[in-house]
C-alpha cells in the first residue's frame, strides 16, 4: 500500500482542531450560549504548555479541564488559548496549545473529539468505550459542578486513529 505523503490523517486533525478554536473564539465573544460546556484534555509536558508548577506536579503527564462556571479571560490565539479557571477557590492561568489538546468533549449535546498526537512524544489515543461517552474529569476538576447525571445515549465521539494507516 502507498505511503500517505499527502498527511491526511494530520490534515483532517488540523482541522478538528480549528473547529475547537472556533467554539472557544465564539466562547471568548459571546459566553457560553445555553447548557454549552467543554471538558478539554491535553498533555501538560507538551512543548508550549504553561500551567502553574503545582497543577504539573499534580497532572504529570495529561489533564483535563473544565470551562463551565468559573472561567475568566479567555484569550483565543491562532495557535493555543489561555484561560484562567478556578483550582481549590483560587485563580490559575493556563496556556494550552492546541496541538496538546487530546480531548473535546460538549457533553450537553453529546459532541466529542479526541486527537492523536504525531511526533517523538506521542501515543495513541484509546478507543471510546460505548457506555462512556465522556472522559471523566480529574479530580479536582476545574470548575466542576457537580452534575452527576447520567448521559449515556447519542455518542457522537470522532476518533482519527482508525482512518490511520501505519
Amino acid at each position: 500500500m502507498a505511503h500517505d505523503l499527502m498527511q491526511y490523517g494530520q490534515m483532517v486533525e488540523d482541522s478538528l482542531r480549528g473547529v475547537v478554536r472556533s467554539v472557544l473564539e465564539r466562547t471568548a465573544t459571546d459566553g457560553l450560549l445555553g447548557e454549552h460546556h467543554f471538558y478539554i484534555g491535553f498533555k501538560t509536558q507538551f512543548p508550549g504548555v504553561e500551567i502553574p508548577d503545582h497543577l504539573g506536579l499534580q497532572y504529570p503527564e495529561e489533564m483535563t479541564i473544565v470551562i463551565q462556571h468559573k472561567f475568566w479571560g479567555l484569550i483565543v490565539g491562532e495557535d493555543a488559548f489561555e484561560i484562567t479557571l478556578s483550582f481549590n477557590g483560587q485563580g490559575q492561568r493556563l496556556f494550552v496549545p492546541y496541538a496538546a489538546m487530546t480531548s473535546f468533549l460538549d457533553p450537553s449535546v453529546q459532541f466529542g473529539l479526541q486527537f492523536g498526537q504525531d511526533g517523538d512524544n506521542a501515543r495513541p489515543m484509546p478507543e471510546p468505550k460505548a457506555d462512556t461517552p465522556k472522559p471523566a474529569p480529574e479530580e479536582p476538576a476545574a470548575d466542576s459542578d457537580g452534575d452527576s447525571e447520567s448521559r449515556d445515549s447519542g455518542n457522537n465521539v470522532v476518533t482519527l486513529d482508525q482512518f490511520r494507516k501505519d
